[in-house]
């Protein structure tokens, strides 16, 4: 699974476009004669639909067709049709031809300005009611300024602590400090990915110190190189030396996470949803999940930050069959479809009703995603972030071999993030 959820990106023209539409329902050049016919009524004899999802849900979306057809049989003859398509790479191909796109689709949240910047999303007619029935982070991850503009599908995207229950128990796994004790004392690894931003933007993240997009929708502002306050940049990488000098500490990706899960040298590691069944079926009565925990930087313990993800559905502007694109798209993220894409997906609902459901509640990764959620935030990140950030945190893992002074790489750091 991607990380990123697919790099920000937006011209400067599309940028002009967003930022000039406010939050009130933009002045299209798609709202023309043609485009409005195909937004007056759905009782049209036969309809024909295209929906983009991931490869892995064809099966959950057919089932999901075939209740939507069941329930509207008397209004219409359907034809839907499933193309996969991943939801961190559908920006890019509804960009390369918006009229010819699928009319319903599947997208990572943090493509959401490029699209309504594009013109291939409208407003949602009926946004109170999806307001009210969803999460408020995953309603906030679907709007542009107070207007949503998709419908919100899960809220899952995001990292916690898995954990051997069989070495930790519920108060060991609050700091970093006592999950590498325990690791060192049995001759064992924890695991996280600095060689990933996403990642590493967790010792970050609740320090006082930001970074963010700017207004234009392309660059970044950074201080994490900052040398005021009461936490600075260098305490931060201190910070991070200080763990990655552990004999226990091992970075790596997710495939070395899973490995040394699977052949037990490896008792906690950072990640996410995705590896949930596989931990399951791994470690049995003795697989945990919790929050993030805490790290020792600049003598304090600091509650590790996490970015958080979301995965919309959108309806295309262009649709030919838009009121019943529109049908469909609610239908898919609805509070039932939400519950059975979690029970054979395992992926967690944004649905407010569906999140509080027992077998919901009852999952550890589910849980320890929610439990997380309160020191999370938007993917809202220009695409000069990720390198920059990678090249600094891989050499602290690598314990800063060449002795270069770490205000210097701060520095250098954030002027790759801020770059125009």
């Amino acid at each position: 699974m991607s990380k990123r959820f697919g790099m920000f990106f937006v011209t400067t023209v599309l940028a002009a476009a967003l930022f000039g539409c406010g939050t009130t329902e933009k002045e299209s050049s798609i709202a023309n004669s043609n485009l409005d016919e195909n937004k007056t009524s759905p009782n049209n004899q036969d309809v024909e639909l295209v929906v983009w999802g991931a490869e892995e849900d064809e099966a959950l979306l057919q089932q999901i067709f075939e209740s939507f057809q069941e329930e509207y049989k008397e209004q219409a003859n359907f034809n839907i049709t499933f193309a996969p398509q991943s939801e961190a790479g559908c920006k890019d191909a509804l960009m390369a031809d918006l009229e010819a796109g699928a009319d319903v689709f599947a997208f990572a949240d943090d493509q959401l300005n490029t699209l309504v910047a594009a013109g291939a999303l409208e407003p949602i007619e009926n946004a109170d009611q999806i307001k009210s029935q969803n999460l408020s982070g995953a309603v906030e991850a679907a709007c542009v300024g107070d207007v949503l503009y998709a419908y919100p599908l899960t809220a899952d995207n995001g990292y916690f602590l898995y954990y051997n229950k069989r070495y930790f128990n519920q108060e060991d796994i609050k700091t970093f400090d006592r999950i590498l004790q325990i690791a060192e004392e049995n001759e064992k690894k924890i695991t996280m990915d600095w060689s990933s931003a996403w990642y590493v933007y967790a010792f970050f993240g609740n320090t006082g110190l930001e970074v963010g997009l700017n207004d234009d929708g392309i660059t970044n502002y950074c201080t994490w190189n900052g040398t005021d306050g009461d936490i600075k940049g260098v305490d931060v990488a201190n910070a991070m030396l200080s763990i990655s000098r552990s004999p226990s500490f091992l970075n790596t990706q997710e495939p070395g996470f899973l490995a040394g899960i699977q052949d037990g040298s490896v008792i906690a590691g950072i990640s996410g949803v995705w590896n949930a069944v596989a931990m399951k079926e791994t470690l049995g009565a003795n697989y945990g999940a919790a929050k993030l925990p805490t790290y020792t930087c600049a003598n304090r313990q600091i509650q590790m930050a996490s970015f958080s993800g979301y995965k919309l559905i959108g309806v295309n502007a262009y649709s030919k069959q838009y009121v019943w694109a529109s049908r469909l798209a609610e239908w898919i993220s609805n509070e039932e479809n939400q519950q059975l894409r979690f029970e054979l997906r395992g992926q967690g609902p944004a649905n407010t009703n569906a999140a509080a459901s027992s077998s919901v509640q009852d999952s550890p990764a589910i849980t320890a995603l929610i439990e997380q959620s309160q020191f999370s935030r938007l993917q809202r990140i220009g695409g000069n972030f990720w390198d920059p950030v990678s090249a600094f945190a891989t050499n602290m893992a690598n314990g800063n071999p060449g002795g270069k002074r770490l205000q210097e790489q701060l520095d250098t750091m954030v002027e790759g993030i801020t770059a125009p």
